[in-house]
C-alpha cells in the first residue's frame, strides 16, 4: 500500500464535524469528481503545496509514461464482479457537505479515509438516505432538509446498485431528491417516480438491511452497538445471516411462549381458586340442608296461607245459601200483608193523588206570576231608558248654545285683529344695511379670535417653558447623582455597566424601582452585584467570564423569569441574558481535597476569591464551574499538567495561562485536548481613581443647566403678563360683537313681521268666515235637539201606559194564585186526616219492608263477597300460577274449615320459631359457588387442551429452528476463533438458551491474556479497544454467511491500540478480499515485497472466486505499512478551504503513479513514520 504522511489526529473540540465543512472532492484511483471544488486543501505549517501532474523527473520518468502500470490499478477493481445489491456508484450535489461529487467504490473492501470534517461520514449518510431509510438509523439530524447543503434549496443522491441478473437485467439506478422546503424527499428508479416505501422493499429484496446494525454501522451508532444487549445481537445477527424463515419461526416461538406462559399463568391461578371455593363449598354443605329445610317449611307456611281464600270462598257461599233463604221468606211475608190492608188504603191514596194535582196549579200560577213581573219590570227600564235620553238632548242642547256664543266672542276677536293688522300695514319699518351689520360683526369676531389665537399661543409656549424647566431641573438632578456616583465603587461600577450595555443598565434601573412586584428579590449582573475578595486575582478572575455571564441577570423563581422575560419584550430590549438559580451553594462542592489542590499547585477555587449574593455564586457555578477551577499564581509544570489530566478537574487559571481540559468519552480515556489560553487584562472589577475630566463636565453642565433653568422662569412670567392683557381686549371685543349682533336681530325681526302682516290678515279673514259659518250651523244643530226631544216625550207617554197595564194584568195573577193555594191547604188536611187513622197498618208494612231490604242488602254484600274469593281462588289456579302451588291446593281436603286452615298454619309457624334462621344468603351463596366451580372446572380442561398443543406446536417449531441456529452459530464461532487466534487470542461464540425464546441470546466469549480463562464479553471486564477489537471481529466472522450484499463500518478502530488495530486491519483485509491465511511463521517479507506485490498480474479465475460481500471501512487515520490487497480500493477524501480551484492539481493517481516511477527508476523514497 503507497505510504503517505499522515498528519495528528484531530480532537473533535479542536475542529468542526464532519458535516460542518464546505463542499469537498471524493479522489478515487478510478475517477474523478463531476465539479471543481470551490476550496483549497488546508496545509499544516503554513506549507504550500504544488502540482506533480506533467513535471519531468531528472531520471527521464514521466508520470503517466507507464501505461501497463496505471492500467492494473484501473482495472483492479473490475476484476472481481459486484454482487447483486452492492453498490457500484454514489453521486451527491448539494448534499451536506458537497457542492458535487461522484464514488466508484469497489466490489470488496473500500477504504474511505481523510481528515476529520472533510466529508467521509457525509458518504454513509448519502447511502442511508439514498436507499430510503430515514435519518433516524444515523443518529445524527432528525429532519431530512438539515442534510441539504446550507445556501442550497434541495439536494440530490444517486445511488447505482449492482444487478441480480434475474428480476434486473442492467444495474438500478436510485435517485433521491430531498427538498429543504416542506422537509420531503423523492424518489425514483431507474428514472421512474417512486415512493419510499417502494424503494426500502426493493433494497430488502436485495438483502440490504440499513437498521440492522450488524451490517449498517454508521460513526454515531457505534456506541449504541457496543451497548446492544445479547438479545439484540442474537436478533441483528439472524436479520444479517439467517432466512427470513428463521427468523420467522423464532417470532412464532416467542409468541408461542408468550401464549403458553400466559395459559400457564391462568391456569394455576384457576386451579387456586378452584381449590379454595371447593374448600368452602364442603365447608357449608350442612348449613344449607339446614337452611333448605327451613326454606321448605316457610314454603308449606306459605302455601298454607295461599290457601285462606278457598277455605273463606267455602264458608262464605254457605252464608250467602242462608242469606238468600231469609230474604225470600221476607218478601213473601211483605206481599200477604200488602194484600190484607189494600181497601183500607185505596182512599189515602185517592186523597193524596188531589194534593198532588193541587200543588201542580200552585206551581203553574206562580210562575205565570214571574212573567208578568218580568214583562212589568222590563216595561219600567225602557221607561227609564227614555228619561235618560231626554236628559242628553237637553245637555247637548245646552251645549249648542253655549257653543254659538263662543263663536260670537271668537267672531268679535278676528274682527278687532283684523282692524289692528291694517293700521300696521300703513306704518312701514325702517331700511336694515345688513352687509354694514356683517362687516362690523366680522371685525369683532376677527378681534376675538386673534385675542384668542395669541392666548393659545402664550399658553403653549408657557407650556413649553415650563416643561423645559422641569428637564433642566431634571437633568442637574441626574447630574448632581452622577457626580455624587463618580466618587463611590458601586457608582463606577454602574457606569461600566452602562458603558457595556445600555440596555441590560435600563432593565436593572427598571428593576430597582419595582422589586416589590417579585416574588424574591431580582439579582443584578456579577459586574454589579460581585467583586474580587484579593486585587492580585482580578486577572486570573476576570479572565474566566465572558461578556454574555457578565451581564446576566439572575432571578430565584420560574414566575419572576417569566415576568422579567415579559418586562425585557414590552421595554423592546433584545440584548438582555436573565438566568435561574434556586438552589444554594450546597451542590456545588469542589472535585478535590484540599490537600490534592496543594498538589496540583493551585492556591484556592476561584469560588472562595469571589465575594457577592449566594445565588449569583451559584448561578456561577453551574455556568462557569467557579467551585471545580483552580487557581494558581505560578504557572502548571510538567508533572502537574499530567496529574491534571488524571484529575475530575477540567479547568484553571494561572499567572500567564487559563487552561480547558476536554475529554471525549467514547473514544477512551486517552482521548483528551487541552485548550490553552493567554490571560487577559481585568478592566471591570479594577480600583481606578475618579476621571476628574467628567467631574469638571458634569459640574459645568449642572452650572448651565440652572442658568437654562432661570431664564425660562424670566419668560413664563412675561408670558402671564401679556395673557392678562389679551384676555382684556377679548372680553371688550366680545361685549361689542354681543351688541351688534342684538341690534341687528331686532331690525331683521321688525323687517319679517311686517312682511308677513298681509299673510296674517288673510289668515284672520279666513278664521272669521269659519266662524260665521259655524253659528249657522249651531242653530241647525239646535232645531235638530228640539225635534229630537218631541219625538223622546211621545214615545215616554206610550211607555207608561203600557206599564199600567202589565201592572194589572199582575194583580189578577195574583188572585188566582191565593184560590189555588186555599185549595191545597184544604186538601193536606184531608190527606193528613186520612193518614193518621191507617197510621199503625202503614207502620206495620213499612217495617216488614225494611226488612225485607236489610236482607237484599246482606245477600248482595255476601255475594259480592264469595264471588271475590272465587277470583283470587281463580287467579291462584290460573294458567299463570306457580304449578307447585296449583298442585297444593288442589290437594287440600274438600271440607276443610277456615279454623282447621288457621291451626294448621300455626303449627307450621311454630316449628319455623324452633328453628335456626342462620344468614338468608347462605343458599345463594352456596349455589353461586357451584356455578363457579362448574365454570373453572371446564375452563381448565380448556386450558389444559390449549397448552397441550401449544406444547406441540413449540416442540415442531423448536426441533425446526434450533438445530439451524445451532448450526449457524457454530459456523460464526469457528471463524471468530480463527480470527481471534490469528491475533494470539482466543474466543468463541455461542447461543444461550433459556425457557423463554425472548431472552435466547448471542454469547460472545473472549480471552485477550494467555493465563486468564474465557470471560464473557461486556462492558465491565474488557477495555474498550478489546471490546472495539471483538466488535469487528464478530463483523467480519458473519462476512461469509451474510447475505448482505454491502456492509458498512464507520471509525470502528478508533480506541484500539496500534498492534490490535494492525491485526484487525491484516484479517479484514483477509476477509474481504478472500486471501487465504498464511502460516504465521511466513510473515517476514519486506517492505519493497509487499509494495511490489501490488503490480503483479493475477489470474482472472482466481480473483474471482474470492473475497466475500463489499466492505465500507470509514476512518480517519491509519497507521503506516498496513496490508494492502487487490481486491481493495482506497477512496481519498480531501477537502478545505485550500483546496485548488482546478481539480487537475490534486491528483492521487498521479502521486501513485509517480512513487512507482522512482522506484523504478532506483530512486530511493523515504517512508514516513
Amino acid at each position: 500500500m503507497p505510504t503517505a504522511i499522515t498528519p495528528r489526529r484531530r480532537l473533535r473540540d479542536d475542529f468542526e464535524s464532519d458535516e460542518a465543512d464546505s463542499a469537498s472532492l471524493d479522489m478515487v484511483p478510478s475517477s474523478q469528481p463531476d465539479f471543481a471544488s470551490n476550496k483549497r486543501a488546508r496545509l499544516s505549517d503554513g506549507s504550500t503545496s504544488t502540482s506533480l501532474n506533467g513535471t519531468p523527473l531528472t531520471n527521464g520518468y514521466h508520470p503517466q509514461s507507464n501505461l501497463l502500470q496505471r492500467e492494473t490499478l484501473r482495472s483492479r477493481g473490475a476484476r472481481r464482479n459486484y454482487q447483486p445489491g452492492s453498490i457500484v456508484r454514489v453521486k451527491l450535489a448539494n448534499f451536506v457537505t458537497y457542492t458535487a461529487v461522484e464514488f466508484f467504490p469497489g466490489p470488496s473492501l473500500n477504504m474511505v479515509i481523510g481528515p476529520n470534517g472533510t466529508g467521509k461520514s457525509t458518504l454513509v449518510c448519502a447511502i442511508c438516505l439514498g436507499l430510503g431509510w430515514g435519518p433516524q438509523h444515523l443518529g445524527r439530524a432528525k429532519e431530512v432538509s438539515e442534510y441539504v447543503k446550507h445556501g442550497s434549496q434541495e439536494a440530490m443522491i444517486e445511488i447505482e446498485l449492482a444487478k441480480d441478473g434475474k428480476r434486473f437485467k442492467n444495474n438500478i439506478v436510485i435517485r433521491c431528491t430531498i427538498k429543504r422546503e416542506g422537509n420531503k424527499s423523492v424518489y425514483s428508479v431507474d428514472g421512474k417516480t417512486q415512493g419510499k416505501k417502494a424503494v426500502i422493499d426493493l433494497a430488502r429484496s436485495l438483502s440490504i438491511q440499513i437498521d440492522n446494525l450488524c451490517q449498517f454501522l454508521p460513526q454515531d451508532k457505534v456506541v449504541e452497538f457496543a451497548a446492544m444487549t445479547p438479545v439484540e445481537l442474537l436478533r441483528s445477527t439472524q436479520r444479517a445471516v439467517a432466512s427470513q424463515e428463521m427468523m420467522d419461526i423464532h417470532e412464532q416461538l416467542k409468541d408461542l411462549r408468550r401464549k403458553q406462559k400466559d395459559a400457564q399463568a391462568r391456569s394455576t391461578a384457576d386451579q387456586d381458586s378452584l381449590t379454595n371455593l371447593e374448600s368452602r363449598q364442603r365447608l357449608q354443605e350442612a348449613d344449607v340442608e339446614r337452611m333448605r329445610e327451613r326454606e321448605q317449611t316457610v314454603q308449606h307456611v306459605l302455601y298454607l296461607e295461599a290457601a285462606r281464600p278457598f277455605a273463606a270462598y267455602r264458608s262464605a257461599r254457605l252464608v250467602y245459601a242462608q242469606a238468600k233463604n231469609r230474604r225470600r221468606e221476607a218478601s213473601e211475608e211483605l206481599t200477604r200483608l200488602q194484600n190484607e190492608v189494600e181497601p183500607s188504603l185505596r182512599a189515602v191514596n185517592a186523597t193524596q193523588r188531589y194534593k198532588e194535582q193541587i200543588e201542580i196549579v200552585v206551581a203553574e200560577r206562580k210562575d205565570a206570576i214571574g212573567k208578568a213581573e218580568r214583562r212589568a219590570d222590563g216595561i219600567d227600564k225602557r221607561f227609564c231608558d227614555l228619561q235618560d235620553n231626554h236628559n242628553e238632548c237637553v245637555a247637548q242642547f245646552q251645549a249648542e248654545r253655549n257653543s254659538g256664543r263662543e263663536k260670537k266672542l271668537e267672531i268679535a276677536r278676528h274682527e278687532d285683529t283684523i282692524r289692528r293688522l291694517k293700521r300696521q300695514m300703513e306704518e312701514k319699518p325702517s331700511e336694515l344695511d345688513v352687509q354694514t351689520f356683517n362687516e362690523r360683526i366680522r371685525e369683532k369676531r376677527r378681534a376675538i379670535q386673534n385675542c384668542s389665537d395669541q392666548i393659545e399661543e402664550l399658553k403653549r409656549k408657557q407650556t413649553e417653558l415650563t416643561q423645559r424647566g422641569r428637564e433642566k431641573k431634571l437633568r442637574v438632578q441626574q447630574a448632581e447623582q452622577e457626580l455624587a456616583k463618580l466618587d463611590s465603587q458601586a457608582g463606577r461600577q454602574e457606569k461600566k455597566l452602562q458603558n457595556a450595555s445600555r440596555e441590560t443598565a435600563k432593565l436593572c434601573d427598571w428593576v430597582q424601582q419595582h422589586q416589590d412586584e417579585f416574588e424574591m428579590p431580582v439579582l443584578g449582573p456579577p459586574i454589579v452585584e460581585c467583586s474580587v475578595k484579593d486585587p492580585r486575582y482580578v486577572d486570573l478572575i476576570e479572565s474566566l467570564f465572558y461578556k454574555g455571564i457578565m451581564l446576566s441577570l439572575t432571578v430565584q423563581t420560574r414566575n419572576d423569569l417569566k415576568k422579567l422575560s415579559n418586562v425585557a419584550a414590552s421595554l423592546r430590549l433584545s440584548e438582555i441574558d436573565i438566568k435561574t438559580m434556586e438552589a444554594g451553594l450546597e451542590p456545588f462542592q469542589p472535585p478535590v481535597s484540599p490537600d490534592e489542590m496543594s498538589r496540583f499547585g493551585f492556591d484556592c477555587w476561584a469560588l472562595d476569591l469571589l465575594d457577592g449574593p449566594e445565588s449569583i455564586l451559584s448561578m456561577l457555578c453551574a455556568e462557569l464551574r467557579i467551585h471545580a477551577t483552580g487557581v494558581a499564581t505560578r504557572d502548571t509544570s510538567t508533572q502537574q499538567f499530567e496529574m491534571l489530566q488524571k484529575s475530575p478537574i477540567s479547568a484553571w487559571v494561572t499567572s500567564k495561562s487559563s487552561y480547558k481540559i476536554n475529554r471525549r468519552r467514547e473514544y477512551g480515556p486517552g482521548a483528551t485536548s487541552t485548550q490553552v489560553k493567554p490571560l487577559r487584562r481585568a478592566t471591570v472589577w479594577t480600583e481606578q481613581p475618579v476621571d476628574l475630566t467628567a467631574k469638571r463636565v458634569l459640574q459645568e453642565n449642572i452650572a448651565g443647566l440652572n442658568d437654562e433653568a432661570e431664564a425660562c422662569g424670566t419668560e413664563i412670567k412675561e408670558a402671564q403678563t401679556r395673557i392678562i392683557a389679551w384676555r382684556e381686549s377679548f372680553q371688550k371685543a366680545g361685549e361689542e360683537e354681543k351688541q351688534l349682533t342684538t341690534e341687528k336681530t331686532d331690525k331683521q325681526r321688525a323687517i319679517s313681521e311686517f312682511k308677513a302682516l298681509p299673510t296674517k290678515l288673510a289668515a284672520n279673514e279666513d278664521k272669521l268666515a269659519s266662524a260665521q259659518a259655524a253659528i249657522s250651523a249651531v242653530k241647525d244643530r239646535l232645531r235638530a235637539i228640539v225635534d229630537q226631544q218631541d219625538a223622546i216625550a211621545m214615545e215616554r207617554a206610550q211607555v207608561a201606559l203600557d206599564y199600567a197595564d202589565a201592572v194589572e194584568a199582575l194583580r189578577v195573577r195574583h188572585n188566582s194564585l191565593h184560590e189555588a193555594e186555599i185549595m191545597l191547604i184544604e186538601a193536606i188536611s184531608d190527606f193528613d186526616t186520612l193518614k193518621e187513622r191507617n197510621s199503625s197498618v202503614k207502620e206495620l208494612l213499612e217495617g216488614q219492608q225494611r226488612q225485607v231490604d236489610e236482607l237484599v242488602r246482606e245477600t248482595n254484600e255476601t255475594q259480592r263477597e264469595a264471588r271475590g274469593l272465587l277470583e283470587t281462588c281463580s287467579r291462584l289456579l290460573g294458567p299463570g300460577a306457580d304449578d307447585e302451588l296449583r298442585a297444593f291446593l288442589q290437594r287440600l281436603p274438600e271440607g276443610q274449615t277456615t279454623e282447621e286452615l288457621e291451626a294448621e298454619i300455626d303449627s307450621e309457624k311454630a316449628r319455623l320459631e324452633l328453628m335456626h334462621e342462620g344468614n338468608g344468603g347462605v343458599i345463594k351463596e352456596y349455589e353461586t359457588r357451584q356455578k363457579k366451580i362448574d365454570s373453572l372446572t371446564s375452563r381448565l380442561e380448556e386450558i389444559k387442551f390449549a397448552l397441550s398443543e401449544l406444547d406441540e406446536k413449540i416442540k415442531e417449531l423448536r426441533d425446526q429452528w434450533e438445530p439451524e441456529l445451532d448450526s449457524l452459530v457454530g459456523k460464526i464461532s469457528e471463524s471468530f476463533s480463527f480470527n481471534m487466534e490469528q491475533i494470539s487470542c482466543a474466543g468463541e461464540v455461542g447461543v444461550y438458551k433459556d425457557d423463554d425464546f425472548d431472552q435466547w441470546a448471542i454469547q460472545i466469549r473472549v480471552k485477550f491474556r494467555e493465563h486468564e480463562p474465557l470471560t464473557t464479553l461486556d462492558s465491565h471486564r474488557q477495555s474498550g479497544g478489546e471490546r472495539a477489537v471483538s466488535t469487528i471481529f464478530y463483523l467480519m466472522s458473519l462476512q461469509s454467511l451474510t447475505k448482505s450484499p454491502f456492509r458498512v463500518v464507520d471509525e470502528i478502530n478508533q480506541g484500539m491500540d496500534p498492534r490490535n488495530e494492525r491485526l484487525v486491519h491484516k484479517r479484514m483485509v483477509g476477509i474481504a478480499c478472500g486471501i487465504v491465511d498464511q502460516p504465521t511463521n511466513n510473515t517476514a517479507i519486506s517492505q519493497r515485497d509487499d509494495e511490489d506485490r501490488d503490480i503483479e498480474e493475477v489470474d482472472e479465475d482466481d480473483e474471482a472466486g474470492r473475497g466475500g460481500s463489499q466492505y465500507f471501512l470509514i476512518t480517519p487515520k491509519l497507521l503506516h505499512n498496513l496490508t494492502y490487497e487487490r481486491g481493495m480500493r482506497v477512496l481519498c477524501i480531501a477537502s478545505g478551504e485550500y483546496m485548488p480551484a482546478e481539480r487537475s492539481r490534486v491528483d492521487f493517481k498521479g502521486c501513485v503513479d509517480l512513487m512507482r516511477g522512482l522506484r523504478a527508476g532506483g530512486m530511493s523514497v523515504p517512508v514516513a513514520g
